[in-house]
This record gives structure tokens, sequence and C-alpha cells, in this order.
């Protein structure tokens, strides 16, 4: 009577299918999903294509709300935007969003009974929090001429809304927030107009006068207390008093409030109205960077090296030797031998991949 067992490949095969699957399915993951991140060199809205990539990098737009008198108190806010990238972390728990926001509000409370002491809150506006929360930007991209709203007849730009912010942050009844950015076509803009960095410095179109201006602020500020309902900032559509600095700039505060967001859920929405020509449908692509990187560089020193290397080696051989044809190579006999190197490599390669051969199925014991 025979007894019977299965070979060492059928055994083996469950386990590899197993792990193959198991492989597949961590790079599957590993993926970025179209939600959770967005190339702002590559935007596409109603099938037209926007790039961008040049208005990258930490952007900064003030709002001080109304003073409210009855208790004392006043909020000033710093909104720092980079629609490219995740902010940097300055090290500042006080002034820090977690990582993988783009948009974070830095809210300074004002005690304006007490001597103007101020408590600083960090609000995360839009990012992707899959470690923290699991929650995402969710980038949606609407043409401005697509819109149904009647404000918008007539206008060429494009719509972002990002979300995935919520304050506070590790309390999941806290309240949601997101963006609303309109880049809206202007041709004689690049974007960058009276733009104040992450840095808190301002092109020099934005230096001129600032002394003056802000004596003259200060001066009127105290008469000014409650009468303009959204405070120094007006609405986007701009009115005859309104102030230089935001003419001027390109990237515009619009309003930071409790909306109806979708199921009837009320969201903190802030937005923003961005004038930049390469919201135009037919916007010029963004100049390209003349600069090489490090790994161009690494190549082209390698490259050069390895002909000094076997010019020089070539020139010696040849006066001390004499050598001709492949002789005059170093280490000629080697570089001859390149290609039988390779194909050992490989055949190496596939069988250790393949495994030892052997019949399928069941051997006699």
């Amino acid at each position: 009577m025979s007894h019977y067992r299965t070979s060492p490949s059928t055994r083996s095969q469950p386990s590899s299918t197993l792990i193959s699957l198991t492989t597949l399915s961590f790079l599957l993951l590993g993926l970025p999903s179209p939600s959770s991140a967005f190339d702002c060199k590559d935007i596409v809205a109603g099938k037209v294509n926007f790039n961008f990539k040049d208005l990258g990098g930490p952007r900064i737009v003030h709002w001080d709300e109304d003073p409210d008198w009855a208790h004392e108190t006043q909020y000033k806010y710093n909104f720092t935007i980079d629609i490219c990238n995740k902010l940097p972390l300055k090290g500042d728990k006080q002034r820090d969003c977690p990582s993988g926001t783009r948009i974070c509000a830095i809210r300074e409370q004002y005690d304006l009974g007490g001597g103007g002491n101020a408590t600083i809150q960090a609000i995360p506006i839009a990012g992707t929090y899959k470690l923290q929360t699991g929650r995402e930007i969710d980038a949606k991209f609407s043409l401005l001429r697509d819109s149904k709203s009647n404000t918008d007849v007539g206008r060429e730009g494009v719509r972002a809304e990002l979300h995935g912010g919520r304050y506070p942050f590790d309390d999941k009844k806290g309240m949601d927030q997101q963006a609303i950015i309109e880049f809206v076509c202007d041709r004689e803009r690049t974007g960058l107009e009276g733009e104040e960095l992450d840095k808190g410095e301002k092109k020099q179109d934005d230096k001129k006068d600032d002394k003056g201006g802000d004596e003259k602020k200060g001066d009127s500020e105290d008469g000014k207390k409650g009468e303009e309902k959204d405070g120094r900032l007006r609405k986007r559509e701009g009115e005859d008093g309104e102030d230089d600095e935001k003419k001027d700039a390109s990237l515009r505060f619009v309003s930071y409030k409790v909306e109806e967001g979708e199921k009837e859920k009320k969201v903190h929405t802030l937005r923003l109205e961005w004038r930049t020509k390469y919201a135009c449908e037919d916007a010029p692509e963004p100049e390209a960077s003349s600069h090489w990187g490090f790994f161009t560089w690494f190549i082209i020193i390698v490259f050069l090296l390895t002909a000094a290397y076997l010019i020089f080696g070539s020139w010696l051989n040849y006066n001390r030797y004499g050598a001709r044809g492949w002789d005059l190579l170093p280490h000629g006999d080697t570089i001859r031998d390149i290609p039988y190197i390779l194909k050992d490599c490989a055949r190496r390669v596939k069988d250790t991949v393949q495994g030892p051969g052997g019949r399928g199925g069941y051997s006699a014991v």
C-alpha cells in the first residue's frame, strides 16, 4: 500500500498566493486616493486644466473681528494658506496646526478689559489627517461660470472647496471647518501682488508708506470701533472706502463665519478671493525652474568621472604598453565580460525566484 504526500511545490502555492495578495493590498493602500490630496500643478475643473504651481508657498491673510464690548473681548485672525503643500511645523504648540494642514487659522483672543492679554488658539481649517482622525481634504474644483449664483455670471476662474479641518481638533463633536477659495481670472496679475509671506515680510510694493499708514490707522482706530460690520476688511465686491492694502493684494479675505453645509450641518467656512492670471482658461504655463536638482548633478558628475577615468586609462595603456583595440581600455577584459556577467546574474535571480524544480501533484513515499 502506497502512501502519498503533497510535494513542497504544491504546498507552497496557497501561501505564496496569500503573500502576493497581501503585498498587493499593502501597495494599493499605500497609493494616495484622489480625495486625500491634489497636485496644484494639475488642477482640473470642468474639463479645463489649471496650473497653480507659482501660487504655492505659505501666504498670510489677516482679519480683525469687531470687538465684543459686552464681553470686553476681541478676536484677531492670521490665516496661513499653502495650496501646494502641507504647512511646516514651527515647534510652537500654540501656533502649530496638526501635521497635514494646508490652511491654518491662528486666533488671538484679547481681553479688552484686562490689559489686552491674549489667548492663542490654532484652528486647522483644511488638510489631510489620515493618521490622526482619518479626515481628508476632499478637494473639489469647479468653474465659476458653471455656478448657479447670479453673482458669478460672466466671471472666469476656479472655485476650490477644501475640507478636513475641525475645532477643537481632537473632539469628535468639534465644529467642522472648510475653506472656499475663488481663483478669479485677472490677466494683469500674477497672484503674488501685495502678498505677505509666512515670515511676516511683505514684498517691496507693499512696504512703501508703512509707517505713515500704521500711525494713521492707529489714530483713527478708536473712532471707528463698532462702526463697520466686517471690521477693516470689506466684502469681495469692494467699497469706495476700501483700504489700499486690500485693494493691492491679489489674495483677499472675504469672510469667516458659520454656514450651512451638507445635510444641513453647520460648518465654519473661510472664504477667500485670489485674483491671478493662472485662473484664466487660456493662462500661460508658469515658467519652468532653471535650477538643476541634486540627482541631475549627481548623474553629470558620475558621467564625467567615468569618462575621465576611461580616457586617462586608455592614454596610459597606449603610451606605456602600446595597447590597441579593447586592450586600450582599463579593465578591458571585465568590460567585455559585462554582457555575460549580467546574463549570469539574471539567471541566478530567476532560479532564486522560481525556487527548486520538482514534480507537482503527489509523489509516492
